[in-house]
């Protein structure tokens, strides 16, 4: 399914550049464009659900093919928290800064061999005729309290992934995509989108 047009249901443009590098034969389409004024809600407990719930919402909204994604870090000594809530964990409309906050807050006195984490990522595709592809990538590593680069977003200057001295912060996008969890969840869609 070469050529496919589809709208990513994202307003993250840092979520967008990694998609439009792991789709290379798909034409990403900005939710902007096409739906400026469309509402993705995220209401479900977890990735699978929030990520087709966001898809299926552009398609009734544009009759178009829609990819998305929902992802988040889960902290083993937290309970799997943020996990769906990542985003947000400080609140609604929390930055970047806020969430590491608060993260760095609670993790304060755990010893970093049991700061084990893991990003986990599930992208979907949603066709018009009701179709839907759904694709998971997850990546573990471990937090640590001190944030060291700017390559990323979200939690990646706290998270070292395994095998890794360097955070995900520290690491370039082309690189990082080899194994991050987005990057394992969009190849998987796209094998799964070259057998559709």
């Amino acid at each position: 399914m070469n050529g496919l047009r589809a709208v990513f249901a994202s307003r993250n443009r840092h979520k967008t550049e990694q998609v439009a590098l792991l789709l290379p034969h798909v034409d990403l389409v900005s939710l902007d464009d096409v739906a400026p004024e469309l509402e993705l809600d995220e209401p479900f407990h977890t990735f699978r659900d929030n990520a087709l719930a966001k898809a299926r919402a552009v398609v009734t909204a544009t009759g178009l093919p829609a990819v998305a994604d929902d992802s988040g870090l889960e902290v083993d000594a937290l309970g799997g928290a943020p996990g769906v809530l990542s985003a947000r964990y400080a609140g609604e409309g929390a930055s970047d800064e806020d969430n590491n906050r608060k993260l760095i807050a609670a993790l304060a006195d755990v010893p970093e061999e049991e700061r084990t984490a893991r990003y986990r990522c599930v992208a979907v595709l949603v066709l018009p005729d009701g179709r839907e592809l759904v694709a998971e990538g997850a990546c573990g590593g471990r937090v640590v309290l001190e944030g060291r680069g700017t390559l990323g977003f979200g939690y990646d200057p706290h998270v070292i992934p395994d095998g890794e001295t360097r955070t995900m912060g520290e690491i370039p996008l082309e690189e990082k995509l080899r194994f991050s969890h987005r990057g394992r969840a969009f190849r998987s869609l796209a094998e799964k989108l070259d057998a559709l």
